[in-house]
């Protein structure tokens, strides 16, 4: 069985293929603290910042209008 995504072989994927993996499907969401305060930072699968969003549920909701599909990083 081979495992193909976009037309990449993943049993044989180049370092330059793996960055570009989910780039135009997946943001990550993560929290951090600023001035004492949580905030979520939103990036694009290749780690480019796209966001800061105050609340969890927005910065997820934001993402999903982008036609993205937010995965959350801890």
């Amino acid at each position: 069985m081979r495992m193909m995504t976009s037309g990449i072989d993943l049993r044989h994927i180049t370092l330059d293929q793996l960055a570009t993996l989910g780039v135009s499907d997946i943001a990550y969401v993560k929290s951090f603290t600023s001035e004492g305060r949580v905030a979520y930072a939103v990036h694009a699968a290749d780690g480019r910042p796209i966001a800061i969003i105050d609340d969890r549920n927005l910065a997820f909701a934001t993402v999903r209008q982008n036609d993205l599909e937010p995965v959350s990083v801890h």
